[in-house]
């Protein structure tokens, strides 16, 4: 018997093992049995008897082990493997067979045979699927191929077998990380979908899964995705507003890449429609976009990429069809929106209105198309005119658009029109710097387009004042439209801006401003094409025409130029001083004549102390500026460093005016000191010999010029000598072996070492230099400032001046000194607490030696002058601990010790004097702790429940100066309202939260406003007192102060209200008194015209509890409870009920 009957009497129930080994050597490369070839070779009647043997074969296995009892044949042992019986086993192994004999048949396929048989195998095995165990994917994949190869054979019964293998393969293409080659393969399947009954519950599935294609980025950036998706859109018209609305939803999370390819699938889906299809894309999705366009807000994320949308078929204008699908989508919608009551409707409609101009049909007679475009133009011209600026800026980024997209189409008087009223009118709109702003911004678009110059060219010179505009960035603007100028060379921009005018705006305005302006003149003044000296000619022009132009010319000069041409300008300008210096010195030979002379001796002068001055000021400038960049090359920083130190000390001798000795002292801070040897030695005896007194200009470059030498150590020590000379005592007028490095003997000069170390830690460059020397020098005088308590106590403790002593004012800057480095000292060594512990014991001796002399001054005791430098000793060190907590230095145990002072100056009976810092202390602790944060420890809690306790102390202190002391208390409260409004602030960010440990303070504040009005409601006598208050001013003073600080802030007047609200639910308030007490809060808040709702809140519980005194209506007509009581009455009705 031949391999080939063999193989088809195996073909049944009581030979399968025999089938199955013919499949193994089929698969066997190394076997010569090819099921193909066989296949092949049968002759029509035998290849449909294999086909019915199939049949039989699968029903009998079926009828043996039907699939519901698949999964009954899976087990998991105690390993969590997967057992799988020998039933299940052999009947997948017979499917197998049977599906791969199926698939090589359906290749095999004649005309005029009868596959019946066939396609009852491919549905059983299309029916199997879902029964399929999941580790059974190699006969999954095997049936998927076959209705693969079905579907593409186009044989009878396909649909059902191409839908499996549509469905299939979607789902990989959704599932894979990278899917292009199933997405091919899901293109070829993609006319399957005409076959499926979209209304059908099996659809429900398909439907979903292609949804999500609009979701996959896979799917929308690929070619044959795009194909497929574009075919959906014609696949069925309910689908359509399906796939919309799914974009529609993921549109906010799109990235403007992938918006362009959502944009090309919807005009390539439009392009690609007819009939119902093409209506509903039209309506339903273009228009809508259309609709959104113009009624969302700027802000929504969906309006960029709505706008986006449109623009792909705005620059598409001009397309079969486009122009006139757009005039009539955009017909019922633009027209309308164009003269909205809303403005950002109508800015929106303008930006549609300029993109898609002309907006038109086509197919219209030439004469009604001139009419529709004119209709058009003079809506633009209205939409320029607009009263509001977001649509006048708009319609000129509009026009401007216009103009350089249709300059050769529009007629000449229309865009002079256009320009003039742009360049006259808009660039001059007083109303609002956004509208001149985008007059600038936008004939930036006009000068892309070259017919616009010539016009341009007469037209922007009445711009010139702009330069000089009031808001930056109209003036960044117009300086951007000036270098556009010159960059397409549309004319001359000092024609526009006067050179003069220019340079001016440079010496003052600020660093966006500036740099455009520098970049603008840069190739006038550094012409970087022609030699050296030409750019030193320029150099001098520039600071002849404006010497504070030329330095900040030159301080952004290195943005535009390489580093080297820098220096060669700085070696020029050497060159130049030079000559200068010889011409005013021929006889006299120096090693810096030997040097070329300059050009520009004839010009320049010794005696012009101005421009050498300025020449010396742009070296010192071009040299910070490329500073960095010097560093990294050794060669240049040391022939530069070199060249300028063999001239330096001659510039010193022959320069010696104050404003060439400033740049002169910088330019020595960037060499070595070895390099000026005789000024770096005697740097630190200029120091010493000025007078106290003497101005910050006079000794700042100087302690910049040691810092930068790392010598801050010797101004450090001679800070420390001059404040231990000062001291009044044997130790500090003993400590004579410790010299600074000086020769001459210079009187103690304390008043000026506290102004040279209050520059160098007011500074972060200079404080770095010094904070390293905390073991030397900085201790050293870290002690002699410590030593000042003792002048500052001897002055608290005298009634009398002391004439033998420092003055006062000189001991309490030391003493604010020490406790400032004492916190620098801190922050940079932070590992202990010494620095820290320092400023506590400074807590500790203000509380001991300065309170005691905070009281009234009397006769034979404290006096005035005592007790004003006992206040400003406290305040001077509350203002150093309020910083120290500002910026997160001060522990747990720092805040709890200034708290404690806090407390104590309270408790002082003139505490009250302080309270503004007082109040400042306790807004910087209670700022270091976050709301947010629910786990607060127990320290944290107390520490904020002192804040509460110390501010309701403070509140009764100034309750009860105002009352005894009007004037004074009156004075007191309004220096204390700024540092109140501040403290509320950070107390009503609790608000709201469950743990509130400053909840006490709106309860202060709340009681306090409340007593206030109700003592002032008893004390009435007249029925004709009872008034509505209508405004603070109207309420007792105290209500009128804290109420005036709570209106100032929406949030601190809503924990306020929430307050008083929590106080009346309480129902606390005992009667009519204090809840017409509350009322007339209520009254003066309600003239806001905000807080509706807390109003109304409040009000109906008042309303409740006021029920109870309706007894006093019985009264006589002028009882003072009775008029109460309606007043009451009356201002509940115009909360609740207000008059329209």
């Amino acid at each position: 018997m031949s391999k080939r009957e063999a193989f088809l009497n195996s073909v049944c129930k009581d030979n399968v093992g025999e089938f199955l080994n013919f499949t193994k050597l089929h698969k066997d490369t190394t076997e010569p049995f090819d099921l193909e070839e066989v296949l092949q070779e049968l002759p029509k009647v035998q290849r449909e008897a294999l086909w019915a043997r199939l049949v039989t074969l699968l029903c009998d296995q079926l009828a043996a082990f039907p699939q519901e009892h698949w999964d009954a044949g899976i087990e998991e042992d105690n390993d969590m493997e997967i057992e799988v019986s020998p039933d299940l086993t052999h009947t997948i192994s017979v499917f197998e067979g049977v599906t791969l004999v199926v698939t090589a048949s359906v290749e095999v396929i004649e005309d005029g045979d009868a596959y019946n048989s066939l396609l009852e195998c491919a549905n059983i095995l299309n029916g199997v699927l879902p029964y399929l165990p999941a580790s059974e994917m190699p006969l999954r994949q095997a049936v998927h191929g076959l209705c693969e190869a079905w579907w593409k054979k186009g044989l009878l019964g396909k649909e059902e077998l191409g839908r499996t293998a549509f469905l299939v393969c979607l789902e990989k293409t959704l599932i894979l990380k990278k899917p292009v080659t199933e997405i091919r393969r899901l293109w070829g399947f993609h006319e399957v979908l005409l076959t499926v009954d979209f209304s059908s519950e099996d659809s429900k599935e398909l439907i979903d899964l292609l949804l999500q294609c609009f979701l996959s980025v896979n799917h929308i950036r690929n070619e044959d995705g795009k194909r497929l998706m574009v075919f959906l859109f014609s696949w069925n018209v309910t689908f359509i507003r399906m796939i919309h609305g799914t974009i529609k939803n993921q549109l906010p999370y799109f990235a403007n890449s992938l918006t362009d390819h959502i944009a090309e699938i919807y005009y390539r889906a439009w392009k690609k429609a007819s009939g119902f299809c093409l209506e509903q894309i039209e309506s339903t999705c273009i228009q809508d976009f259309m609709q959104h366009a113009v009624l969302l807000h700027r802000s929504s994320p969906v309006h960029a990429k709505v706008r986006q949308i449109l623009s792909y078929f705005h620059k598409l204008k001009g397309r079969h069809g486009l122009d006139e699908m757009l005039y009539r989508l955009y017909k019922p919608i633009l027209w309308r929106a164009l003269s909205a009551a809303n403005s950002e409707v109508r800015a929106n409609a303008t930006l549609l209105f300029t993109e898609a101009f002309p907006i038109h049909d086509p197919s219209q007679s030439s004469e009604k198309m001139d009419e529709t475009i004119q209709k058009q133009l003079d809506t633009l011209v209205n939409l320029l005119e607009d009263p509001q600026p977001l649509v006048r800026s708009t319609a000129t980024l509009g026009v401007c658009k216009i103009l350089a997209k249709c300059w050769e189409v529009i007629p000449p008087t229309v865009i002079t029109d256009f320009l003039k009223k742009l360049v006259v009118e808009l660039a001059n709109d007083t109303s609002s710097p956004d509208v001149r702003c985008s007059v600038f911004k936008c004939l930036t678009i006009v000068l892309d387009n070259g017919y616009s110059h010539p016009l341009l060219e007469q037209l922007l010179p009445a711009l010139k004042n702009s330069l000089h505009d009031t808001s930056e960035k109209v003036r960044v603007a117009f300086l951007d439209m000036l270098l556009k100028i010159k960059a397409v060379r549309a004319a001359k921009f000092w024609k526009v801006s006067s050179m003069e005018h220019l340079l001016a705006r440079l010496a003052v305005d600020s660093q966006p401003v500036s740099k455009r302006i520098v970049n603008l003149l840069f190739n006038s003044f550094f012409p970087v094409n022609q030699s050296e000296e030409v750019w030193c000619e320029r150099c001098v022009t520039l600071i002849q025409m404006n010497p504070k132009a030329a330095r900040k010319f030159y301080q952004y000069s290195h943005i535009y130029t390489a580093p080297t041409n820098i220096v060669k300008l700085m070696l020029t300008i050497r060159r130049c001083l030079n000559a200068c210096i010889q011409t005013e010195d021929p006889n006299k030979t120096n090693p810096i004549n030997k040097e070329n002379a300059s050009v520009l001796e004839d010009v320049l002068s010794v005696k012009d102390t101005a421009s050498m001055a300025s020449l010396l000021e742009v070296v010192v400038i071009l040299w910070r500026s490329i500073r960095k960049a010097l560093e990294l090359n050794k060669d240049a920083l040391q022939y530069t460093t070199a060249k300028f130190g063999s001239v330096v000390p001659k510039y010193f001798n022959v320069f010696q005016e104050e404003r060439c000795t400033v740049p002169l002292i910088q330019l020595a801070s960037l060499l070595p000191p070895a390099s000026v040897p005789t000024f770096s030695c005697g740097v630190l005896s200029r120091l010493k010999r000025l007078e106290a007194g003497a101005k910050v200009s006079q000794y700042s470059q100087i302690i910049e010029c040691l810092c930068s030498w790392g010598q801050a150590a010797h101004v450090l020590e001679l800070i420390t000598d001059w404040l231990t000379e000062a001291l009044p005592t044997a130790a500090g007028n003993g400590n004579t072996s410790r010299k600074v490095r000086i020769q001459e003997t210079v009187e103690a000069k304390p008043d000026l070492g506290l102004d040279y170390l209050e520059y160098l830690v007011s500074r972060t460059s200079t404080r770095d230099c010094i904070l390293p020397f905390r073991h030397g020098q900085l201790k050293q005088l870290h002690k002699a400032l410590g030593a000042w308590k003792l002048v500052l106590y001897s002055h608290l403790s005298s009634s009398e001046a002391q004439a033998d002593v420092p003055s006062a004012e000189t001991a309490l800057r030391a003493f604010a000194l020490h406790a400032r480095l004492s916190a620098h000292l801190h922050h940079k060594f932070s590992e202990c607490r010494d620095f820290l512990g320092a400023v506590e014991n400074m807590a500790a001796w203000v509380a001991e030696r300065a309170l005691p002399f905070l009281v009234s001054p009397s006769e034979g005791g404290v006096t005035e002058q005592q007790r004003d430098l006992a206040r400003q000793v406290v305040e001077n060190f509350l203002t150093v601990c309020s910083d120290v907590i500002r910026v997160g230095l001060g522990d747990e145990e720092f805040k709890g010790q200034v708290l404690h002072l806090c407390s104590v100056v309270l408790l002082s009976e003139k505490g009250y004097l302080c309270v503004p810092l007082l109040l400042s202390v306790l807004t910087e602790v209670a700022e270091n702790y976050v709301p947010e944060n629910q786990g607060q420890d127990d320290q944290s809690s107390i520490l904020l429940s002192v804040v509460t306790n110390i501010f309701q102390k403070i509140l009764e202190v100034m309750a009860r100066r105002l009352r005894k002391d009007p004037e004074e208390g009156q004075e007191l409260w309004h220096s204390a309202v700024p540092a109140l409004g501040n403290f509320l602030q950070v107390v009503q960010a609790w608000s709201g939260f469950d743990s509130n440990p400053l909840n006490g303070v709106f309860s202060t504040i709340c009681a306090a406003t409340l007593a206030a009005s109700q003592h002032s409601l008893q004390r009435i006598t007249h029925p004709q007192e009872v008034t509505i208050p209508e405004t603070v001013q109207d309420l007792p003073p105290l209500s009128c102060i804290l109420l005036d600080v709570l209106l100032k802030s929406p949030p601190v007047t809503r924990a306020f209200l929430a307050e008083i609200n929590s106080t009346v639910d309480s129902e606390v308030i005992d009667g009519l008194t204090g809840l017409a007490a509350v009322l007339h809060i209520l009254a003066v808040v309600r003239q806001s015209g905000k807080f509706k709702a807390d109003l109304k809140s409040t009000a109906v519980s008042i309303q409740r509890q006021l029920q109870k005194h309706y007894a006093v209506t019985a009264e006589n007509e002028g009882h003072i409870q009775r008029v109460i009581y309606e007043s009451a009455i009356n201002t509940l009705n115009e909360i609740l009920m207000p008059s329209p």
